[in-house]
């Protein structure tokens, strides 16, 4: 069975501080990131990214209305939104519903 202690060690890191780099291996490193300059955004320049709030708001209120539409079919037992559709109610409420929700695919 081969001696494990006649191994040679490393002249830089030990077993314990591998994956540390010690005080003479920082400013050796040579990652193309290190003379790379830092990144700063504005704020400003992030916020004119999103969705407008006009389409926020349309957004919510979609989903907001589909669900009213639906709560106020079963709680009026089919005489409202519209009784002369009947049980289209239920395909109208989550119609609106659904067109707010496929407006969520573009949130950012």
């Amino acid at each position: 069975m081969p001696e494990s202690k006649n191994r040679k060690k490393s002249d830089k890191r030990s077993r314990k501080n591998r994956g540390r780099l010690t005080t003479e291996d920082a400013g050796a490193s040579k990652s193309p990131l290190n003379d790379a300059d830092p990144f700063a955004e504005d704020l400003d320049d992030l916020e004119d990214q999103g969705l407008p709030l006009w389409y926020r708001v349309t957004m919510i209120g979609l989903m907001i209305l589909g669900l009213l539409w639906l709560i106020v079919w079963y709680i009026s037992q089919g005489l409202a939104p519209i009784a002369a559709a009947g049980g289209w109610n239920v395909i109208i409420g989550f119609g609106i519903a659904m067109i707010g929700f496929f407006m969520t695919m573009r949130w950012r």
